[in-house]
């Protein structure tokens, strides 16, 4: 097995703890400050939610990634596998949703799809979470714990007695996790593109709402691309080679190196999203805004107070003893 690079558990520090802070003000937002949903508010609160649910396991994570062995045992793993599960195909599958509802809702908002109703999208949500829970939960009758070179493993490529389940399993949620999604959203985009391009209308404001459609589904394929396609390009190669060409390891070691890079990219997914929410929801970048500026505010505020104290200060003292300038002039 390749060593883990120091900057790995470096850089999931970062992503974790960033994406931390922009869930929970995102979801702040969602729960206290957008008073009335519609059909995609409700898609990006379950997107939120499932960027936050990786939040228990991240500092397992992060210290796995330090020490390089597994140290909290068998349960544990399998609960992080499960919350990882969790946390990437939902995404991915809410993400797709997010594109689609915004093709449905500019291209045929004529037609009044039950699609775009807020009612349909809370089903269709709570049938994603119960896919995501049966897709993950056998993980937790399956995946074992490996003793590798006296170090313990967690669901590594090393585990040769899995290499036959890593291999299936890759290749089905390949298809039903990514490929399927990453072509509906892919579709979509293309669609609402042609659409836009076409568009003849004198109104700025559906003009706007039109282009801030195109603009949610392009982010959502930029996600894609820049966290889930790599990832799954290099485990697919892994899993292959690790059951097909187990002999050729310098192969296998180059590609886990590049699988360690773009698993560590994959996260980054959780401090991308709130730009999304940006894009698809005007509610969102102002309530963001007004956040922001608040808290600077606030310590510009705060800043000034204790400058207005110094200088108090000061002037008390100027009174009870004349400066030098004031004698000579």
């Amino acid at each position: 097995p390749q060593p883990v690079y120091p900057f790995i558990p470096v850089f999931l520090s970062f992503v974790f703890l960033g994406g931390f802070i922009l869930n929970c003000i995102s979801i702040w937002i969602f729960w206290f400050h957008i008073k009335h949903w519609n059909a995609g508010t409700v898609l990006q609160f379950n997107l939120a939610l499932t960027d936050a649910i990786i939040t228990p396991a991240a500092p397992l994570i992060i210290i796995y990634s330090i020490q390089d062995e597994w140290t909290f045992g068998e349960f544990p793993c399998q609960l992080k596998v499960f919350l990882l599960s969790i946390h990437m195909y939902g995404s991915i599958y809410f993400l797709t949703l997010i594109s689609f509802h915004r093709y449905i809702t500019i291209v045929h908002s004529i037609k009044r799809t039950t699609f775009i109703r807020k009612p349909v999208m809370k089903k269709v949500s709570i049938a994603v979470w119960i896919c995501l829970l049966l897709q993950g939960i056998p993980f937790f009758f399956v995946l074992k714990t490996t003793r590798i070179n006296s170090t313990t493993k967690c669901l590594s490529i090393h585990q040769n007695e899995l290499a036959l389940l890593f291999f299936v399993w890759n290749w089905v949620i390949l298809f039903t996790g990514m490929l399927i999604p990453f072509g509906i959203c892919l579709t979509c985009y293309g669609w609402l593109s042609a659409y836009v391009s076409k568009m003849n209308t004198c109104n700025a404001k559906s003009k706007e709402a039109k282009v801030k459609s195109l603009q949610t589904v392009a982010m959502s394929l930029l996600i894609f691309i820049i966290c889930y396609v790599p990832v799954h390009v290099t485990r697919t190669m892994g899993v292959t080679i690790k059951l097909l060409f187990p002999a050729n390891c310098t192969l296998l070691e180059r590609v886990e190196v590049a699988y360690y890079i773009t698993w560590m990219l994959s996260g980054v997914n959780c401090c991308l999203d709130p730009v999304l929410y940006s894009f698809a929801s005007d509610k969102f970048t102002t309530t963001f805004r007004k956040s922001f500026l608040g808290f600077k505010c606030c310590q510009h505020q705060s800043n000034m107070s204790a400058r207005t104290g110094e200088v108090g200060a000061q002037g008390q003292i100027s009174m009870e003893e004349p400066t030098p300038a004031l004698t000579t002039t």
